[in-house]
């Protein structure tokens, strides 16, 4: 039977692995929600959701007040049933960041239970387009970075056989930024991708200007320019710029996302599979993008989003970023620039059961044998 009988989650606080700032914040700690579900014929399904320093209680609160106890008895067959169910659940608060990030972590959960009941990995069950994409880095290209160490690391890069990578703009003046992208540019040569993100820092003037000035440098494109909220913001300086303009990772629902297309507003989608509610709204922005013919470079949680990029037509690249290293026996490995989608079934991730124990600050539960409250 698919029926749920146990929901557990805990809070796991990760320790980040380099230090990593952008133009508006540093990279604290990486909290990270996990559920876990039991059904009646014993199988087994685990999901997660992450914040990068802060909120971690809140989404653990939701899900023991208010998602854990409703699972209880569901078919985990009904993905639509079970994420609709939640969601209506929790109205006066969503669509939001708190409402997504505990919807992600059972969503997730909820795949790989299937998954694994199934005998299919993720990049299978949900589309099986490719097993394998292109990526690209981003621990390399850190604010903070000298522009010589960012040159350094960047080449590194490209001699282990990536084609690209992202470098974080939003010094104080454009000059500042030309100057770090025009090193890059020149140590690479022109058949490297360099993408740029500035981390919703610019306004719609500063965001226009910059973007001529990294037109310039052939940059990849532009990644949240301008607060997520400003549609017409980022539609105005799309009408401006000859760079592409990439938006994504602080949307938190589908409609969010079509408001985007509708206004012509971005050029890459770079959708989060936590931050927007889990796999089942993920793939409807997939597709939403698929129609508009425009491609999906997923922000952050390469473990997971290598096998959803993997799944569909118009996947684009995935980002090269760990931070589960502490806490699993595996994770993929760029080979020649190119990332491989994980063959296991479920979501693919071999987790380090110790290492999670010792991690865990948090717990809560609902069902038999389940933790109750919190501690």
């Amino acid at each position: 039977m698919s029926i749920i009988t146990q929901a557990t989650a805990r809070l796991v606080d990760i320790p980040v692995e380099t230090l990593r700032t952008d133009a508006v914040q540093s990279f604290q700690s990486q909290e990270t929600i996990f559920v876990d579900l039991v059904a009646a014929d014993g199988s087994e399904g685990r999901g997660y959701t992450y914040t990068i320093g802060t909120g971690g209680s809140a989404v653990l609160a939701l899900l023991r007040d208010v998602f854990l106890p409703q699972l209880i008895g569901m078919d985990t067959r009904r993905t639509e049933h079970i994420w609709n169910t939640l969601f209506a659940s929790t109205r006066a608060t969503a669509p939001g960041a708190i409402t997504s990030l505990a919807l992600a972590a059972v969503d997730t959960a909820v795949w790989d239970l299937n998954g694994r009941r199934e005998g299919n990995p993720l990049w299978i069950a949900a589309g099986g387009y490719t097993h394998e994409l292109a990526c690209y880095d981003t621990e390399n290209g850190w604010l903070h970075i000298s522009t010589d160490e960012l040159v350094a690391g960047i080449v590194a890069v490209k001699e282990g056989g990536m084609r690209a990578a992202k470098v974080k703009v939003g010094k104080p003046t454009v000059q500042g930024d030309v100057e770090r992208l025009r090193a890059v540019r020149e140590a690479v040569g022109d058949d490297f991708e360099i993408f740029v993100d500035a981390n919703q820092s610019f306004t719609v003037p500063e965001a226009i200007r910059r973007a001529a000035a990294f037109a310039e440098l052939g940059i990849g494109w532009l990644e949240e320019p301008l607060p997520a909220d400003n549609v017409a913001g980022h539609a105005q300086l799309a009408r401006h710029s000859a760079v592409p303009i990439a938006v994504g990772e602080t949307l938190y629902s589908v409609k969010q996302f079509q408001t985007y297309v509708d206004m012509e507003a971005a050029s890459i989608l770079q959708v989060d599979v936590a931050r927007v509610g889990g796999i089942t709204p993920w793939l409807k922005v997939a597709h939403l993008a698929e129609a508009a013919n425009l491609p999906v470079a997923p922000h952050f949680l390469m473990e997971l989003h290598v096998s959803l990029a993997c799944a569909i037509p118009n996947g684009g690249w995935v980002e090269h970023i760990p931070q589960l290293r502490a806490v699993t026996h595996n994770g993929p490995v760029p080979v020649n620039g190119v990332m491989q989608a994980p063959a296991t079934p479920g979501l693919g991730i071999d987790w380090d059961e110790a290492q999670l124990t010792r991690l865990t600050v948090a717990t809560a539960g609902a069902g038999s044998g389940s933790v109750a409250g919190t501690n």
